[in-house]
């Protein structure tokens, strides 16, 4: 056979495996961008200590000509540049995998079954004259240059994707892409290409973009109308805040004067930014927060106020793994219990779960629209692979509709026997009147004790019952509100699937997997807390639903059998967490 009917074209997954602070970040985006720039479907994840510096990190990197996106469980080619690690990363290579490596290691792991390639990095950091931590990256360079060579990729698209990261910055490019020809060069003229994978251009990328989640959230959130935020450093969402306040500072000025029509706080902890959103929200400002689950942990007493109060506010958690600290630099979805039903008290809040960085951007602005219309706390559930990793996508549709601020009174539309809490519609919200409504009647109080209708203090057992009983056809009235689920219904299919969030891409691929095997699934994605009837309806036509999930304890399963306890026995719990993104041979094992 020629080497064209054995090659193996843009159809595999490569891991890089170097040292934390190395800079090996600037390489890994170069190389992702380069595939997406030559029109093929592509993914990276970035799998990294919570340390500073010292400790191992791996990107790895899905390239797939049929557009899965999923982390694949073993990769097919291995860039070792890390020697702490390498016996465990080519251990982990499946037989006919290859190992790119510093070839001025003197221990290698032997296999038999395995394609290795060395590279003098030494002799290449030597001949640029890099000094001190300049030598990490341009070491990071000599494997793009490298794998350039060796997978077919054209030193144009690196170029344009230097170009990309480094915004057009020559001098930083031409500085780079003289370390990549060289090692280009070296390999072109010294290593002999044995193994099967390349990749080829096509045109599946043409007219997508690529973008982070928590880059979308950001974007979202100021096409949504937000103009304050306040929040406390966290991993791994402070880059949400980051963003919004770059954003915020290009598009939110006084025309005239130039000066900020925004504000972003950072707050002493997140307690108090918390209660600066609260205070904004109360205020008539669209107000947010962006944190993770320790960070909600101290925002529960707040948030009950805001229940309890009425006060809207959008919290955007990025998940990571606890309990406690826990694996704060790895993915899961452990915080839905938690957020739906935080604050002490009969409490349930809004929980949004955007599965794509698209819908990162369109729930930036729906939260915002959730929490005025609702006069409420609204939480935005992402996790740490949709929030810190780049993902192709459409471009953002900009809004259709107008900002929605529900039911605000103006000073012409408050009448004699206003009452902030009364419920005159029959879907339990109230309407609310802001400071500076010049009606003198329609001033109130916001407290966080027992009231009644009128806003006024009151433990009569009566006014409490009532005022619980609005707040829970408030919460119904959410259920219409909110995004609804995503169905894919086959003919036929007697086992469904229900998901959320970022779980959706290893189970489309394990849905395809189980079908060539004779297996049909329905597939449902539920976008948002609470659910509507299209949830029970999907799992009663179905013997048997799968409720797949990031954590130990099947939490959605558990929200579901308790607000639909007839249905509980036909849901079984697929529930894993390991701190990395699901993949589809997991599914398909659990399945069967």
């Amino acid at each position: 056979m020629s080497d064209l009917e054995t090659a193996v074209i843009n159809d595999f997954s490569l891991v890089v495996a170097t040292v934390n602070g190395t800079g090996s970040q600037t390489a890994n985006l170069t190389l992702l961008r380069a595939f997406f720039k030559m029109g093929i479907p592509v993914n990276g994840k970035n799998i990294f200590p919570s340390n500073i510096e010292g400790l191992p990190t791996w990107y790895h990197i899905r390239v797939s000509k049929d557009g899965y996106i999923a982390r694949r469980h073993t990769p097919e080619l291995l860039v070792s540049f890390n020697q702490a690690t390498v016996y465990q990363d080519v251990q982990n290579l499946p037989s006919g995998g290859v190992c790119l490596h510093n070839g001025d290691w003197r221990n290698m792991p032997e296999r038999g079954d395995v394609t290795f390639y060395g590279v003098p990095v030494k002799q290449f950091v030597a001949a640029t004259g890099a000094k001190g931590k300049l030598r990490d990256y341009v070491a990071n360079m000599i494997y793009v240059g490298a794998l350039a060579y060796l997978l077919g990729i054209p030193l144009e698209r690196l170029d344009e994707a230097l170009d990309h990261h480094f915004k057009g910055r020559r001098k930083l490019v031409e500085s780079n892409m003289r370390v990549v020809q060289a090692a280009y060069d070296w390999s072109a003229a010294n290593l002999t290409k044995t193994d099967p994978y390349r990749v080829a251009p096509m045109n599946e990328t043409a007219g997508q973009i690529m973008i982070t989640g928590n880059e979308a959230a950001a974007l979202g959130a100021v096409f949504g109308g937000v103009t304050f935020a306040a929040w406390y450093p966290i991993t791994p969402s402070t880059s949400v805040i980051d963003s919004l306040h770059q954003y915020l500072n290009q598009f939110r000025r006084d025309p005239e004067t130039g000066k900020a029509t925004y504000a972003v706080v950072q707050a002493e902890d997140e307690l108090a930014a918390a209660g600066m959103i609260l205070g904004a929200g109360w205020a008539g400002a669209r107000a947010m927060t962006a944190t993770s689950g320790p960070g909600i942990s101290l925002m529960a007493e707040f948030v009950g106020l805001g229940y309890f109060a009425e006060v809207p506010a959008v919290f955007w958690d990025v998940q990571r793994v606890g309990p406690s600290t826990g694996l704060p630099t790895r993915t899961s979805q452990g915080d839905l219990i938690f957020t739906y039903y935080l604050g002490h008290g009969d409490t349930k809040n809004v929980v949004l779960l955007p599965a794509s960085v698209k819908e990162c951007f369109e729930f930036g602005a729906a939260a915002l629209d959730l929490a005025d219309e609702l006069q409420t706390p609204v939480f935005v559930l992402s996790d740490l692979d949709l929030g810190m990793n780049n993902w192709m996508s459409e471009p953002f549709d900009y809004p259709a509709e107008p900002i929605k601020r529900g039911k605000v009174l103006s000073a012409d539309e408050v009448t004699k026997g206003y009452g902030r809490y009364r419920d005159g519609d029959g879907d339990g919200i109230p309407y609310r009147t802001l400071p500076g409504n010049t009606n003198p009647l329609a001033a109130w109080f916001a407290r966080g004790t027992g009231h009644n209708e009128m806003a006024v203090y009151s433990e009569r057992p009566e006014d409490w019952t009532a005022n619980m009983a609005r707040l829970q056809r408030k919460f119904d009235t959410a259920r219409r509100l909110v995004p609804a689920p995503v169905i894919d219904e086959k003919a036929g299919a007697k086992i469904g699937i229900i998901a959320y969030g970022t779980t959706q891409y290893a189970i489309d691929e394990a849905r395809d997997r189980l079908t060539a095997d004779g297996i049909l699934t329905s597939f449902m994605r539920i976008r948002a807390l609470p659910i509507n009837d299209d949830v029970k309806e999907f799992i009663a036509r179905h013997d048997q639903v799968y409720v797949i999930e990031l954590n130990r304890d099947g939490q959605m399963r558990t929200i579901l059998a308790s607000e639909l306890p007839d249905l509980a026995a036909k849901l079984i719990p697929l529930a894993h967490l390991d701190g990395m993104p699901l993949t589809a041979r997991w599914v398909v094992e659990a399945f069967r």
